[in-house]
């Protein structure tokens, strides 16, 4: 049976097949890579990227336009929709959140935008955990809350090779102080008020992946979790850190390895390693 309340996000957060199990829609972000500009998706890979930054070809990322998340919410409307909840990406990192703001005010039916203040995965559990609410039977309100208590609960630690791309890219914030030294560190981050910060700088690679787990078990304390290995380019290490993760995480839930797309490769660059943990309830 089809919701009355039509379920929202973008390409950075819930990839095709989350997006076909939750049955959610997806306005996708832009990838420029050279002259060359794609909707993230099928026609743009994380591969695609990878290959792009180690070969230094220019690429730059783009929010969708306003009037594509009013054209969305028309459709849903047309067909049938009472509400919509459409969940984004930090609003501190990209403008797809103010888009969406904006075409919701003259939207012909009431659409309530969240701001995840959270990137990748961290905004794919808080639309997992609004889409379970509506199938609860909750209302758009009442299942907007539930998406931003988990979009607050939930841990986003990530490890790059290097902070060039995220300096290129605006992206970096807080974690400036580190660029300067950035050859002769491993930086790990974190998202903390919807903001990519500095959390520790560590001298190799190597003590960069204990440290992420070990902050990431931190993280996971004695509650029921759900957690996402994700990685550009390096599935090697995406696979050994989960399988420590399975055997240190007594309570861990759902635990899924996957490749970040290709809007936020384009500022990670390849090397990649994130992890996210969120709680339930």
């Amino acid at each position: 049976m089809a919701r009355s309340v039509v379920l929202v996000s973008d390409s950075t957060s819930v990839g095709p097949d989350l997006a076909e199990l939750l049955d959610v829609v997806v306005v996708p972000l832009q990838v420029v890579i050279g002259a060359t500009s794609y909707d993230e998706g099928p026609d743009v890979s994380p591969a695609n990227v990878a290959a792009a930054l180690k070969e230094r070809t220019a690429v730059s990322t783009s929010r969708p336009a306003p009037e594509v998340f009013a054209r969305t919410y028309e459709r849903a409307a047309k067909a049938g929709a009472q509400a919509i909840l459409s969940i984004h990406l930090s609003g501190e990192v990209s403008g797809t959140y103010e888009s969406a703001e904006m075409a919701a005010r003259d939207a012909s039916i009431p659409v309530h935008t969240i701001d995840s203040r959270q990137l990748g995965m961290g905004t794919g559990f808080a639309v997992q955990a609004a889409a379970q609410a509506l199938d609860d039977g909750a209302s758009a309100e009442e299942a907007a809350e539930v998406a931003r208590v988990r979009s607050a609960a939930t841990t986003a630690l990530f490890y790059v090779d290097t902070l060039e791309y995220l300096r290129r890219g605006g992206r970096v914030g807080a974690a400036t102080a580190l660029v300067g030294s950035a050859l002769a560190v491993k930086p790990l981050l974190r998202i903390q008020d919807g903001r990519i910060v500095a959390l520790e700088k560590v001298r190799t690679s190597a003590k960069a992946l204990v440290r992420l787990e070990e902050l990431a078990v931190d993280a996971s304390g004695d509650h029921s979790v759900d957690i996402a290995v994700s990685h550009l380019a390096n599935p090697d290490a995406a696979e050994s850190l989960a399988a420590r993760l399975r055997e240190r995480v007594p309570n861990v839930a759902d635990l899924f390895v996957d490749e970040v797309g290709a809007v936020i490769g384009a500022h990670v660059g390849p090397g990649m390693l994130a992890v996210v943990v969120s709680p339930h309830g």
